[in-house]
């Protein structure tokens, strides 16, 4: 055995030392580095685009040809680092995936259009279709300040005018769309928190009355009865959510009239786009849902707020309409990747009344939760399932909802994309599928989230790059010299 020598003994206390004043993540990355498997793992999290939260499954699939028995493909993820394999978290909320909302958004966006336009097994004559872009909205539960333009005020100023608890009932002052004041009530004792929860928590049904509301106005202008409606019209939808900075929801909803076998078929004649915005509006204005009784709240009517659009959707080819066909499908995408995280709120669910005080939000939000919480407590009220969607200000609808016969689906994108990305290699026919998976784990370490953001982040300036050479025609000189 040897004797350490003094300078062997400095060296490493100094190695020491140095790894001691690293970061945790600067030691995760030489960690992740070293791994024997570092090299396949980038390349799967290159594969699923940088995902932020990918999820870890373990397991096999064999394909068989049932006829000879054939082995035809087989794969185990035995062979992968650490026995796994990374997939997407499909995360629609930008605030938690960027990478998947980005493509959660692109699927909405051809979700959208192919019900305007037609293709992906909706056909083009849709085109003529009678199609509105609705916007409908929630009531007023309070005076909140609002954004302005340049020489406006927020709120009409009256001199000397004060609530019954002693506020201003006017704002002199100039805000930007920025400004953290925008979207806050004038007076937290005004503001109807109660009446803004279970207008959420109602929302759902109200669409559901509104539509049907929509379809019986349809059927008294025809002439028909409301059994016959479904003999002469269909009406498709598909709607998304977006939250105000007050914290309340309201809808833009492309609907559309079709004949009595959906979009195959065209509607009557008698059915025009002018017909059905008629119809729009009167339901609109007459359509209310009731809350369940309850000896703190009473029953409350719900119903829309008075803002109300309506806009006839044009083709792409009448530029100087701003609601054509491709701008509508956009506009809906831009919104299917946000939640109430960006009105200011959290998009992780409350278990207790603790968490809500502790939650990063305003007073105002903070508030709407605190009641959430309260009515959701209440036997009489427990249908509304407020304490579970307490983090959603009470809402518990779906971001994009659609009518079963407006045009493609999710799933049915996702196949197309996935056969594109194997080079058209599906499964064939004859064949039998064995699978067998497991989960056993998601997320990225800290290094690892730190590799993935980079990739994400390289991918997305790629993206600006393409859509910059379209845009000033680089691309196609490009192409045409050879390298697309």
């Amino acid at each position: 055995m040897y004797p350490v020598t003094a300078k062997a003994r400095r060296s490493v206390l100094n190695e020491a030392e140095r790894l001691r004043l690293l970061s945790s993540t600067e030691r995760d990355f030489i960690r992740l580095v070293q791994e024997p498997g570092f090299a396949r793992w980038l390349d799967q999290i290159e594969s699923i685009g940088g995902c932020a939260h990918p999820i870890y499954l373990s397991g096999r699939t064999t394909v068989v040809d049932d006829a000879t028995g054939t082995l035809l493909r087989h794969y185990d993820t035995a062979g992968e680092p650490g026995g796994r394999i990374p997939v997407r978290c499909r995360n629609r909320r930008e605030t938690r995936c960027q990478p998947c909302s980005y493509l959660h958004a692109g699927d909405t966006f051809h979700l959208v259009r192919s019900g305007l336009l037609g293709g992906k097994g909706t056909p083009e004559r849709v085109q003529l279709h009678p199609r509105l872009f609705v916007t409908l909205t929630a009531p007023s539960f309070g005076a909140v300040h609002r954004a302005t333009e340049s020489g406006t005020y927020c709120r009409a100023r009256r001199d000397g005018g004060t609530c019954k608890h002693g506020r201003p009932v006017g704002c002199g002052m100039q805000h930007a769309e920025t400004d953290s004041t925008v979207g806050q009530p004038l007076c937290q004792d005004c503001y109807d928190y109660v009446g803004h929860a279970l207008w959420h928590a109602s929302a759902g049904r109200l669409w559901n009355r509104f539509c049907h509301m929509v379809r019986r106005h349809l059927a008294s202008a025809a002439g028909v009865t409301q059994t016959a409606f479904k003999e002469h019209l269909t009406l498709s939808f598909a709607k998304v959510a977006e939250y105000q900075k007050r914290g309340a929801v309201h809808f833009h909803a492309v609907i559309r009239l079709d004949g009595p076998d959906g979009p195959e078929s065209p509607p009557p004649a008698w059915a025009t786009a002018q017909l059905l915005e008629q119809a729009v509006q009167s339901a609109a204005d007459m359509v209310e849902v009731h809350t369940p009784y309850s000896p703190a709240t009473g029953e409350r009517d719900i119903h829309w707020g008075r803002q109300l659009d309506v806009h006839p959707i044009r083709s792409d080819a009448f530029t100087e309409s701003a609601v054509t066909d491709s701008a509508v499908a956009a506009y809906v995408a831009k919104y299917v990747s946000k939640s109430v995280g960006d009105s200011g709120g959290i998009d992780y669910r409350i278990t207790d009344a603790e968490s809500i005080r502790l939650a990063p939000v305003n007073a105002h939000l903070r508030a709407l939760m605190a009641v959430c919480w309260r009515l959701g407590g209440l036997p009489e009220l427990e249908s509304l399932n407020l304490r579970s969607w307490t983090h959603a200000l009470g809402y518990r609808g779906h971001v994009l909802t659609k009518s079963r016969r407006y045009s493609t689906t999710y799933g049915a994108l996702r196949t197309v994309r996935a056969e594109h990305q194997s080079g058209g290699a599906g499964i064939p026919d004859g064949a039998v599928t064995d699978s067998a998976w497991r989960y056993v784990g998601s997320g990225h370490t800290l290094a690892e989230a730190e590799i993935a953001a980079g990739i994400a982040e390289g991918l997305r300036d790629a993206r600006d790059l393409c859509s910059e050479a379209r845009d000033d025609g680089r691309w196609e000189s490009t192409a045409d010299a050879g390298n697309p």
